[in-house]
This record gives C-alpha cells, structure tokens and sequence, in this order.
C-alpha cells in the first residue's frame, strides 16, 4: 500500500467514525478507538480496518459477511475481524457494527493501569 492510499484510508475511517458523533478516533501514528482501556477498532499499516466483537456477534457478523481474522503489524488481533469492502461502504452498517463493537469492550471488566 502506497503512503497515498493510506491517507486515503485513514480518511475514509475519520469520516466512517464521523458518522458515529459519541465515538472519537484517537492515535496518531496508529488510528484506534477505544472504550474502558480497550481498543475496539483500529486501522493497521495495510489499510485494513478492523472491529472488535463479541463471540456472539461474531458469529453472526460471519454469518452475514464472511469472517476473516484481523491482523495487524503481523499480529492476529483477539476478537477482531476485518471490515470488508461492503461495509466501508456502508456508513449506517459500518455505525452499527462499531456501536456493537463499544458495546461490548465496555461490558469487559476494565485493565489494570499499568505503573
């Protein structure tokens, strides 16, 4: 991926998280965001984006899509799937999914702050 189609990318995730006002993308050299110390969507250095869902609604979520893990800097990240084409172009469904996404990391018992 060229650095210009990144940007382009990182550009449709701020606009895709702009759809959803009560979320906030952080990170700078690593777009995320995150609910109660845990991160919950996040784009990785290939353009990929990637939400992170409950078993439950991961199931479904491949039901519905297809599920494919969620890499990102080579590591598979627990609980994430990738975001396929069609709902990156979908900003109602792409809302849908991170709402669920927040959802669930904020029933998680949050982690320990580290000293």
């Amino acid at each position: 991926m060229t650095k210009e189609d990144w940007k382009k990318r990182l550009a449709l995730y701020d606009e895709l998280i702009s759809n959803t006002p009560e979320i906030e993308r952080k990170g700078k050299t690593m777009p995320y965001t995150s609910e109660n110390t845990y991160m919950f969507s996040l784009l990785n250095k290939d353009g990929e984006i990637g939400i992170r869902l409950s078993k439950e609604l991961r199931q479904e979520y491949a039901d519905e899509l297809g599920e494919e893990i969620y890499k990102s800097y080579g590591a598979v990240m627990k609980d994430y799937v990738l975001v396929p084409e069609a709902v990156l172009e979908n900003p109602e469904k792409f809302s849908f999914y991170l709402r669920k996404s927040r959802d669930y990391v904020s029933s998680l018992e949050p982690q320990p702050r580290k000293k």
